[in-house]
């Protein structure tokens, strides 16, 4: 199930508008730590924007959140259970992947999980180096063949690999064949 663009930009633009309320900040200093500009954060708090995965990275880098967190519902309750019909999926305009968050949105847990579907011939470059805290991910390849990229070491990974990093480089995910990849992402931010 994928939610129309409208409706996920609508949760994504409550998300990025409650974060920032809740770290005080002006859409000027989110602007200046994030990298996006002004006007593209006043678009996507309104919900009149398709942001890209890349922007909405730095968006989440300058929040001090991981992306994940942008997709959750705003105020989401705590429930230990994220059942398969309310788990967002979300399309990235440029890439034409498909994100679903699937870990329970509000339990408090350092840990998500989300499950990735990745077009062939994709490519998604996340310029972001440093972010606050200290941010791991697991990559756990389920179907097809991904090429990560972090900093300058390239890793070749296929169906049943998992690659672990702290995400604190560059980091570019790749599609060279000619089939979809399907993988899950296992993210542990901590500030």
């Amino acid at each position: 199930m994928i939610i129309q663009y409208m409706d996920i930009n609508d949760r994504i633009a409550s998300r990025a508008r409650e974060i920032r309320a809740e770290r005080g900040l002006s859409l000027e200093a989110l602007a200046e730590s994030s990298g996006v500009s002004r006007s593209m954060i006043s678009l996507i708090e309104r919900g009149e924007s398709s942001p890209t995965a890349v922007v909405l990275e730095k968006l989440a880098t300058g929040l001090g959140v991981p992306l994940a967190s942008l997709f959750d519902a705003p105020a989401a309750a705590a429930e230990p259970v994220s059942r398969r019909k309310d788990q967002v999926e979300w399309r990235d305009p440029a890439s034409g992947y498909v994100r679903r968050n699937v870990s329970p949105p509000g339990f408090p847990s350092p840990l998500q999980i989300v499950e990735v579907l990745f077009p062939a011939g994709a490519r998604v470059a996340y310029e972001t180096g440093a972010r606050p805290g200290v941010t791991h991910q697991q990559i756990w390849v389920l179907q097809g063949t991904l090429e990560v990229t972090l900093g300058k070491t390239r890793h070749g990974l296929g169906a049943g690999d998992c690659l672990a990093m702290v995400l604190d480089q560059p980091i570019t995910f790749r599609n060279r064949t000619a089939k979809p990849v399907r993988y899950a992402v296992i993210i542990d931010h901590r500030p």
